[in-house]
């Protein structure tokens, strides 16, 4: 239990982690530089002339992928070691990872509020919504504006349903360890949306393979 707030501890400062600190000095340097050029890139977007200022968000979001890494490397490291533990022992293998998995989401939950409150004191509402877009390659947009190009019908209703759940999606999506896992609360979203538009009386491969037909004719029209 010490173990976790002390973790949760570090992700509310937004300190080194335990780990950065032990790790070989040209890991850690490595490791600062490629979360810095992506701190960068995303602050970047936001069009900030203040140079001061720049540095200051790059900073919060640099500390934030610093912390994010702790979490979950963490985390990989102790279900590393209880699936050694108990290796013939599959219940009690996913009871104890179900345990760490619970403490790591109360450790993220933290650390994401913590997160946005720092951003809050830089940044615009629609600014703090623009970092969160590049935190997860920008799918937000580019799914909802899909949804609306495949579904043109669609009422205002169902149009704020869509953005709710994948706006859900992407705060989970900031918080997750790799692109992949990010993709992956997006897709679980997708799959909720589109159980709700079937719901809806739409039908969806029918409504896909339409899609696609008129995007293949809008190429061929360019071409």
């Amino acid at each position: 239990m010490r173990k976790y707030l002390f973790i949760v501890m570090i992700a509310a400062l937004g300190i080194s982690s335990v780990h950065a600190q032990t790790a070989p000095a040209d890991e850690q340097a490595n490791y600062t530089q490629v979360i810095t050029k992506r701190a960068e890139k995303i602050v970047s977007a936001l069009n900030i002339t203040d140079s001061v200022k720049f540095k200051r968000v790059t900073d919060i979001v640099v500390n934030q992928y610093r912390n994010l890494s702790a979490i979950h490397d963490s985390r990989n490291e102790q279900v590393k070691d209880i699936k050694a533990k108990y290796a013939d022992d599959k219940t009690t293998t996913n009871t104890q990872v179900a345990l760490i998995d619970s403490n790591v989401n109360k450790q993220l939950n933290t650390l994401h509020a913590s997160y946005l409150t720092r951003l809050g004191t830089e940044l615009t509402p629609q600014q703090i919504d623009e970092v969160k877009n590049e935190m997860t390659y920008k799918i937000l947009p580019l799914t909802y504006n899909a949804y609306l190009d495949e579904l043109p019908t669609l009422t205002d209703p169902q149009k704020l349903q869509i953005k709710a759940w994948l706006t859900e999606a992407r705060e989970h999506a900031i918080d997750a360890e790799s692109s992949e896992k990010k993709h992956a609360w997006f897709g679980k979203y997708k799959g909720r949306i589109n159980n709700y538009l079937s719901a809806q009386g739409y039908d969806m491969k029918k409504a896909g393979e339409e899609w696609q037909q008129r995007i293949k004719e809008k190429s061929a029209q360019k071409g």
